[in-house]
């Protein structure tokens, strides 16, 4: 009988080819080496798009909103205006009056009260829109009689002022003859009229509404958790936004009737309308009050003779814009609200771009609700803070 051989070790054969259990361990090793290395190309490659997709995604989101501000400018103010009388339409609600009513009760209010200012400014507004193409050559002659004296120490800055004033002269009757027509009005009456009845009924329905929306979509989360979380993060945005809304209309009517009140006691002319023109501009930070002062310098030019009586109007609504801007609006709505002043014309040039008027009025409103968002969303922290002040 044979010796016993001892057992040999097993063998694999692969493709005509005999391969060691060790060869088969090390080719295992090696293909997931393989994987590994082709799983951080492919990380390696999604990172790099990453910028771009994210640029890309800006562009098309801006894209979107230029190319339906149609669409969007009512929904947007219709959604401020909702927010901003929401907690007056809540505090009937309380008085058990239905929020149905108490909705279209408050927006007829609001709806009477803008009627009858457009009502009692419109024929001074059109009085000043009528003499738009002459109050150049005006300002020209009034600012030239003012530098007049410093005028007069040179005779080469004289003969030159002498000729300027008669080109200006020769150009007031081409430009005298084009006044204020009323056709483009006319025209453009209807679709301002559908827009507003549009804002109209989509506040109504948020007021009306609001609530049940906002449960629905709470509703819509997952767990109870993430439920809770919901109702707390939309429940104090609503009561912040609301709250700072109330409050800068409030203090933009009361800069305005201050400012009409100074106007008048200055003897200006319809101190009713830049009191009205101070208080829809002042929702423009920084730039409302510029443009104001500006408007107040042209038609003290207009109105006054004397230089000290021309200008106090544009020095005391300047005095009454600082006041309020550094010291009544913080102490109202705290430092917690406030913007940074970089932030806010990067954010109202971007705005009034994509949408014009109505984007620079809605910028300032816009971007703090994004900061209140971004405050409470993980993740966006970076944003409240390079927005704010």
């Amino acid at each position: 009988m044979p010796p016993s051989m001892p057992p040999s070790k097993p063998r694999i054969v692969l493709r005509g080819h005999l391969l060691a259990p060790s060869s088969l361990l090390l080719s295992g090793e090696q293909r997931r080496r393989n994987a590994s290395a082709l799983q951080r190309h492919r990380v390696r490659r999604l990172r790099a798009l990453h910028l771009p997709l994210r640029i890309l995604t800006v562009l098309a989101v801006g894209a979107t909103l230029m190319f339906a501000s149609s669409l969007l400018v009512p929904l947007v103010l219709a959604v401020f205006v909702a927010l901003g009388l929401n907690p007056i339409v809540a505090g009937l609600h309380r008085l058990y009056v239905p929020r149905a009513l108490g909705s279209l009760l408050v927006l007829f209010a609001l709806c009477a009260v803008i009627a009858a200012g457009i009502s009692a400014l419109s024929t001074p507004a059109t009085h000043w829109l009528r003499q738009a193409p002459t109050i150049g050559n005006e300002i020209g002659y009034k600012l030239r009689r003012i530098t007049q004296p410093v005028a007069d120490a040179s005779h080469a800055a004289a003969k030159s002022l002498a000729d300027i004033g008669g080109g200006a002269g020769s150009s007031t009757q081409k430009t005298a003859t084009g006044g204020f027509s009323l056709g483009d009005l006319l025209q453009t009456a209807p679709r301002a009229l559908a827009a507003t009845m549009t804002v109209v009924l989509l506040a109504l329905f948020f007021l009306t509404y609001g609530d049940r929306m906002r449960s629905r979509l709470v509703t819509a989360y997952p767990g109870f958790s993430y439920r809770r979380i919901a109702v707390h993060l939309i429940r104090n945005i609503q009561v912040e936004v609301s709250r700072y809304l109330l409050t800068v209309t409030m203090i933009n009517v009361c800069l305005g009737a201050l400012t009409a009140t100074v106007l008048w006691s200055l003897k200006m002319p319809n101190p009713l309308l830049w009191g009205g023109v101070a208080t829809l501009l002042n929702y423009v930070p920084y730039v409302g009050a510029i443009t104001t002062t500006l408007l107040l310098v042209v038609i003290g030019l207009l109105h006054f003779d004397a230089p000290l009586q021309a200008l106090a109007p544009a020095a005391c609504f300047v005095v009454i814009a600082a006041i309020e801007g550094s010291v009544i609006t913080p102490m109202i709505m705290g430092h917690r609200l406030q913007l940074s002043p970089v932030a806010v014309l990067v954010w109202l040039l971007l705005w009034g771009w994509m949408w014009g008027l109505p984007g620079v009025l809605l910028a300032t409103p816009m971007l703090v609700c994004l900061k209140l968002i971004a405050e409470r969303l993980p993740g966006w922290e970076w944003f409240a803070q390079v927005v704010g002040r």
